[in-house]
């Protein structure tokens, strides 16, 4: 532990340490948070919550998950293979289906897990069957700037989890340029070879760049490889883009069938954490063989199902979102509010989604520039400085005003000269 207690002193001698805020209460987008190294409390207006449609408060969500309780307890307290599946699984499931126009469904405790189990199963099955034999190898291909849970699960698919020795048949993976695809067309030349079982593996809103992968030309190049299977996370997805939020399909006009009638496999990842106001994630698919096999991954019967509130809660919110398509509404309008106030003042904003990346000078640190905005004008964003290249994160959702919104772009603005002087007078 000597390594690990040396880096750690170098890493906070060296400032790049985030700051830690403690939240004690919060009632939409108003949070009481304390400062962990000075115990300081203030209120502030928080531009980095995930809520994106404002439901974590709805009384009918927080009511569901109440009821949830009081049926059945906190925890299901196994996998659901074993005793852990309870009937709220079974109609998430059905409801999440619904939404994103895929008839089978499988739950996971989150992203991480749910995204690993994919690519388990896709790449090695499950366990050896009678009269089987696998022998086909696999070609992953994966956008440069997916999402960690997609590059944890890429980067460890040669051998199936849980597995150090693994029989199945080679697995090869290849990164193309961000939503480039003529890139993703020269890579599959290249490397794809007459029997290979493809998997191509893409954020459908990419979570530091707020854009939106290219999904009708993906599928332009796809359907020149039969059987190809596209997963998409629409992790930052769901519930912001499209008319009533279901996501990708819905945003470029088309539906998951469209893909299969071109021969092209559509999979999409769902999660609850921004959108549904809770936890978990589910992959869905129009090929009912994939069910079982999921069901049976190392991330699944390896683990608890999902809890009962945090389904209750997952469940309700879709519904909500269902019977209100005016909240995705008021979510896209404010994000155009936003960037269209952004650019007045002559912020670089990238992507065009409800995540809202400002590229700040190089010479300005984004997270000094966060305290700031806490410390002098009460309002909470998310500084980017060691997971991607620096920035300030703002996720807008449907509960900011305009008035919220002006409050936040002028103290940006603000707070951009006082920094901008400091740097040129050092």
């Amino acid at each position: 532990m000597q390594t690990v207690k040396e880096y750690v002193q170098r890493w906070y001698e060296s400032e790049l340490d985030p700051d830690e805020y403690i939240c004690h209460q919060k009632q939409g987008n108003i949070v009481e948070i304390e400062d962990a190294a000075t115990g300081q409390r203030q209120t502030v207006l928080s531009f980095c919550t995930n809520d994106v449609l404002g439901l974590v408060h709805e009384d009918a969500v927080k009511q569901a998950a109440i009821d949830a309780i009081l049926k059945y307890g906190t925890s299901n307290s196994s996998c659901s293979v074993l005793s852990g599946r309870i009937d709220l699984h079974r109609q998430l499931e059905e409801e999440i289906s619904a939404f994103k126009h895929l008839p089978h469904t499988q739950l996971f405790l989150n992203a991480w897990m749910a995204m690993q189990a994919m690519v388990d199963a896709f790449c090695h099955l499950a366990i050896p069957v009678p009269g089987f034999q696998h022998t086909r190898e696999t070609l992953i291909l994966t956008d440069v700037l997916n999402h960690g849970c997609i590059v944890s699960a890429v980067v460890n698919a040669g051998t199936r989890s849980g597995k150090v020795f693994g029989h199945s048949p080679r697995v090869r993976v290849k990164p193309y340029r961000h939503c480039d695809v003529e890139n993703l067309a020269q890579k599959l030349r290249r490397y794809a070879r007459p029997d290979d079982r493809i998997l191509v593996v893409s954020d459908a809103v990419f979570s530091m760049d707020g854009d939106i992968a290219p999904l009708p030309g993906m599928l332009d190049v796809l359907q020149n490889y039969p059987g190809s299977v596209l997963l998409m996370d629409e992790a930052h997805a769901s519930g912001a883009i499209g008319a009533t939020g279901r996501g990708i399909y819905e945003h470029f006009g088309m539906l998951p069938q469209q893909a299969v009638e071109r021969g092209v496999v559509p999979l999409i990842m769902t999660t609850f954490s921004k959108f549904a106001a809770s936890a978990g994630a589910a992959i869905s698919s129009h090929v009912a063989e994939l069910k079982p096999l999921l069901n049976v991954s190392p991330t699944s019967i390896g683990t608890i199902s999902l809890p009962p509130p945090v389904t209750a809660a997952a469940l309700e919110s879709i519904r909500q979102v269902r019977q209100r398509p005016e909240l995705v509404q008021t979510l896209q309008e404010r994000t155009q509010y936003l960037r269209s106030r952004l650019a007045e003042f002559d912020f670089v904003a990238s992507g065009e989604t409800n995540v809202v990346p400002v590229i700040l000078p190089s010479e300005i640190n984004p997270k000094i520039f966060a305290r700031k905005l806490i410390t002098d004008y009460g309002i909470w964003i998310s500084p980017i400085w060691f997971i991607a290249k620096p920035r300030l994160r703002i996720t807008v959702n449907a509960l900011h005003t305009h008035e919220e919104i002006d409050r936040l772009v002028a103290a940006l603005a603000a707070t951009r000269d006082v920094l901008h002087k400091s740097t040129i007078s050092a």
